[in-house]
């Protein structure tokens, strides 16, 4: 049997030909491509020349490309297309290849090779982009181990391999809950529910072949509809309950005493690493700095949008007192009455907005932003492949060249894990070439039965435009290194390409863009007015669902945990010590928590969302001092400085290029409609 994965790949720019990869090809490959690593890594190691940047950094950068290859292609399937043989070899896995790497970086003699480098870099005649990757490799030497102790090492590489096995473990239990928790619902069940979310029930339930008109499933685009409309208040508690309790149903998917020692874990690795904290070791490089740094940033927001939680919160049980319900506001009824509470202080019914919001003309305006920010064109590819079906594929040009591939999947389906991300199948470098990047973008939106449009909400047209601004972080990317493309970038400053490419979704060249589904029409103006005036609504439930889930992984990574923790407890202390309205629930509860356990990308790092919100705010300020949303001055400076630079210089520098100043957090209050609740004195987001 031919194996794709051992030859090269005939596709247009090298994409991967998935028509041709089947689940038995990625053992055989992650093996070979382990080897091959092993073999290249070796190679720098015994050679017997003094270390050069050429002969040790370089040399580093090239290698892995064929591991790469299957890596990417299978950690995105593992997450968006996955099946039993896919995830048992995902859990295979996770032991071996974080032993493969915890053997190149606890590797004495590599070190040695990098940090004699490092203590010359002045001497090398390095230029800027070159300096700071030999910076980063040195910086993810010493922080994954290099420097510690014989014993110390191997206690390391030991805690990391069962780090890798935890996290699979976590994420797959997660996934697991998702699929087998489904709601099989009658008519009379679904009432209140608009249109496109009754379709979107009713293909389910024909999807899980269920004996029931209806049927929605333990994730979020499929909940969401439901809390916010559905009539029926035992309807909402039971789905919100299944929803909330995704991984703490003392099932075989139960994920407490997996987090309890993943925390404990973290703790002993950020200790022998010499630091107090699991939280000071992640924000030690990081632009916060120290946790006291991020959870300043958190606190200073949480007091108001608490307090604006507070006041709905009154509001919302009097809209229930007024139509005589004999009951206490609970967390499954603060969408639905919330979405009341909108239409009566603002007119404004979301559902209004949905038929100007179809997914593929809110993917055309992303596209359209793009293009008049940074001269960028997308073509339809109905040649190139994707992994699914449902996958769309785009090649993307730039000054008339192409600069790289665009896959959108964003469908909910089963055997895709809920939420949105990106990723790539491949990272753009110049080192011996262009090499393009290929760049995905995964959603979970409801899919309507064939011929109907997908209607999103204005939530959910936000989602696309975010995962975008990540997608264009990564095609724009124009660097010489891996290492520091797209974005490989510090976790407080990459959510912001994306969280500021949001704000063009509300600009008015876009909105004029999104025209009704079936009309053609433009939304009309009065619409538009209530919906603007309507933009600040429940932003306190907004703050406070983020916000406590932020304070509480900070609490986890700043506390040592016992593996024997009771982490139902802990999470409890962190709500009751700030106050958690009993109304509004956690964003991520601890055992769904896929940011903070299904890896380490997001641990002691949710804060950073907010942290980048500061920037976002405040950088698309830039474009309304300037009067408009597409000013080529300003549109320069961010390509240049933010979007094309990946992390080839530090992070605030970065920003004051494209600013001109540091941030300020006034902009951020103010998006939040919080800044009459607290004095807000002139500073930056440190």
């Amino acid at each position: 049997m031919t194996n794709p994965f051992f030859e090269e790949w005939a596709t247009p720019f090298g994409v991967p030909p998935f028509a041709e990869i089947k689940t038995e090809h990625f053992k055989p490959a992650y093996e070979a491509a382990l080897k091959a690593h092993e073999a290249e890594i070796a190679a720098i190691v015994g050679d017997a020349s003094e270390p050069s940047f050429e002969n040790t950094i370089a040399a580093l950068e090239r290698s892995g490309k064929q591991l790469d290859r299957v890596e990417l292609v299978f950690s995105q399937l593992a997450s968006a297309n996955t099946n039993e043989t896919l995830q048992g070899i995902e859990r295979d896995l996770a032991q071996p290849v974080a032993r493969h790497w915890n053997a190149i970086f606890l590797n004495p003699a590599l070190f040695a090779r990098i940090d004699a480098l490092f203590q010359k870099r002045g001497e090398l005649g390095l230029d800027a982009e070159a300096l700071r990757v030999l910076e980063r490799y040195h910086l993810d030497f010493v922080r994954s181990g290099a420097r510690l102790s014989l014993a110390d090492r191997e206690r390391f590489a030991g805690i990391v391999e069962r780090l890798a096995v935890l996290g699979t473990e976590f994420g797959q239990n997660v996934l697991a809950d998702e699929q087998n928790t489904v709601f099989a619902l009658n008519e009379a069940e679904v009432d209140g529910l608009p249109d496109f979310a009754r379709a979107a029930a009713a293909e389910m339930a024909r999807d899980r072949k269920l004996n029931a008109p209806y049927a929605v499933a333990a994730s979020r685009s499929s909940v969401e509809p439901v809390l916010h409309f559905a009539t029926d208040r035992a309807v909402r508690e039971k789905v919100w309950r299944g929803f909330v309790k995704r991984g703490a149903n003392g099932n075989a998917s139960d994920n407490h005493a997996i987090i309890a020692e993943i925390l404990r874990l973290r703790g002993e690795q950020a200790k022998l690493l010499g630091y107090e904290s699991y939280a000071q070791y992640k924000l030690a490089d990081s632009m916060a700095g120290t946790p006291k740094a991020a959870r300043g940033l958190l606190e200073q927001v949480w007091k108001p949008g608490r307090q604006r939680a507070l006041d709905d919160r009154a509001a919302l049980q009097g809209l229930i007192d007024q139509e005589g319900g004999d009951f206490a506001l609970a967390a499954w009824d603060w969408r639905y009455y919330a979405e009341k509470l909108r239409l009566a202080r603002y007119d404004f019914d979301e559902n209004e907005i949905k038929p100007y919001l179809e997914l593929w003309k809110v993917v055309e305006a992303a596209f359209y932003v793009a293009e008049k920010l940074f001269g960028v064109s997308f073509v339809a590819r109905g040649d190139i492949e994707g992994y699914h079906p449902d996958v769309r594929v785009w090649e993307v040009q730039r000054e008339g060249r192409t600069i790289g591939i665009f896959y959108g999947d964003y469908f909910a389906r089963a055997g895709k894990r809920s939420g949105a991300w990106m990723t790539s199948f491949r990272k753009q470098a110049k080192l011996d070439g262009a090499v393009i990047p290929l760049v995905v973008n995964t959603c979970n939106y409801l899919k309507p039965p064939e011929g109907q449009p997908a209607l999103l909400s204005l939530d959910e047209a936000r989602t696309v435009f975010h995962e975008f601004g990540h997608g264009l972080h990564g095609l724009l990317s124009n660097v010489t290194y891996p290492r520091i493309a797209g974005t490989s970038v510090v976790r407080d400053f990459v959510e912001l390409p994306s969280q500021l490419y949001e704000h063009w979704l509300e600009s008015k060249p876009v909105l004029a863009r999104l025209v009704h589904c079936r009309t053609g029409e433009p939304i009309p103006q009065a619409l538009l007015d209530r919906m603007t005036a309507a933009g600040k609504a429940n932003k306190g439930f907004e703050t406070v669902e983020f916000v406590s889930s932020a304070i509480l992984d900070m609490d986890y990574h700043s506390a040592e945990i016992g593996a024997d923790a009771d982490i139902s407890a802990l999470e409890r202390k962190t709500l009751d010590d700030i106050g958690m309205p009993e109304e509004i629930a956690l964003r991520h509860a601890s055992t769904h928590f896929l940011h903070l356990f299904s890896g380490d990308g997001y641990a002691s790092g949710y804060y950073s969302y907010l942290w980048s919100e500061v920037l976002d705010a405040d950088g698309y300020g830039a474009f309304e001092e300037a009067g408009d949303p597409f000013d080529k001055a300003t549109a320069d400076r961010l390509y240049k400085y933010v979007y094309s630079a990946g992390g080839s210089r530090d992070y605030a520098e970065a920003y004051r290029l494209f600013r001109g100043r540091d941030p300020d957090v006034r902009g951020l209050l103010e998006d939040r409609g919080l800044a009459d609740l607290i004095p807000i004195e002139d500073g930056v987001a440190g």
